[in-house]
């Protein structure tokens, strides 16, 4: 793998989970207890030996950068290579959504024709799996494609908007549609694609001297018939981060053993940046089943088919169930949460009830006072 670039894209912007991306960008959004979105990427990066990594940020890219810092959780610190942040030029969003993701890659085009690698792989920002990226790499040399997408298959009958390919039984793709609720084809795109990076940047500078916005759009999708573009089919466990509501299903999947193992263990191990904490501590009135409970929390009230993050704390008389309660939560003495997403250092005082539905749960913003 050591011709293999990767390049995370950060920039896109989900506004159905603007509640939870408004003080930061979405591969930094905390997920499974103890993890960040971008902890699955740079992951499956890191098990598959790809040691130079870029990662196209946003404005709101703080708690980003605190997080991965230099890379050391994964390894990737190195003389020649390593983790590179590749910030916007201009610091405001609007740019970003008004232009698209060509315009930060013309931005950092010195960063990528400068870089040893000879493939460049793509990778979107809302993707959780865990998958061996080298099958995916030698599927792409021995084809003689231009470009390889990974695809999974879904149900025809899903109707949330994504990217959909149809391929011939050469697995060359002869269709493609983005952000399509059309469902002509049950391969659904992952936005993780591999290209030479001599297309890479041919398909950006074209982009860019056009006023044309979007890599996927109208670097891919317009120019179908221009490349080579093949289909790698991979069926391993995966979620969007598209919605809240797959936020919230995502990590309730964490809460069965055998998507746990595959997500963590499978492919290779998910690292994040590491912090000691003390164990979490249980007091003789809980009552915990069927959660995944994090460093540092305090246990004293009712805990059922939850996900609790490091540092929080549940009072004596209080009950949590089928809810997610980010870093230092506190709920209060004979409070009541159901179907409930808190962000971090969120207090929900002592007797007050939170009651969502499954499939609308209710947010609670970062440091809110109920």
């Amino acid at each position: 793998m050591k011709d293999v670039m990767a390049i995370i894209n950060d920039t896109a912007h989900k506004q159905s989970l603007k509640e939870l991306t408004f003080h930061r960008s979405l591969s930094a959004m905390p997920t499974a207890g103890r993890y960040r979105i971008v902890d699955f990427a740079l992951s499956n990066m890191a098990n598959s030996k790809i040691r130079n990594i870029g990662i196209l940020t946003q404005s709101k890219n703080r708690s980003l950068i605190d997080h991965v810092r230099a890379g050391e959780e994964w390894d990737l610190i190195s003389k020649r290579a390593g983790l590179f942040i590749l910030p916007p030029m201009r610091m405001s969003d609007n740019f970003l959504s008004e232009e698209g993701d060509i315009y930060t890659y013309y931005e950092h085009l010195d960063y990528i024709k400068r870089s040893r690698q000879k493939q460049v792989i793509i990778y979107a920002n809302d993707i959780v799996c865990n998958i061996n990226l080298s099958e995916f790499v030698d599927f792409h040399k021995n084809s003689g494609a231009d470009i390889t997408v990974l695809y999974t298959l879904r149900d025809k009958k899903y109707r949330e908007k994504h990217t959909l390919i149809e391929t011939d039984d050469k697995e060359q793709v002869i269709d493609m549609a983005i952000n399509t609720e059309n469902a002509f084809s049950n391969k659904e795109a992952l936005g993780i694609y591999i290209m030479d990076k001599k297309i890479l940047i041919e398909i950006i500078e074209n982009c860019h001297a056009r006023g044309l916005g979007s890599l996927e759009m109208d670097g891919f999708v317009k120019n179908i018939n221009k490349y080579k573009i093949m289909g790698f089919k991979w069926l391993g466990y995966y979620m969007r981060i598209n919605s809240i509501r797959n936020f919230f299903n995502h990590n309730m999947d964490l809460l069965n053993p055998d998507i746990w193992k595959e997500l963590f263990f499978k492919s290779g191990l998910i690292y994040t940046k590491v912090r000691n904490e003390p164990p979490a501590k249980y007091t003789n009135n809980s009552k915990v089943s069927n959660s995944l409970i994090a460093n540092g929390c305090v246990i004293e009230g009712t805990v059922e088919n939850s996900v609790l993050f490091r540092g929080v704390k549940i009072c004596k008389g209080a009950t949590v169930r089928n809810s997610i309660i980010m870093q230092m939560g506190i709920i209060g003495e004979r409070a009541s949460l159901r179907y409930a997403i808190l962000d971090k250092q969120a207090i929900v005082f002592a007797g007050k009830q939170l009651r969502g539905d499954k499939h609308y749960p209710v947010i609670v913003e970062k440091k809110a006072r109920i």
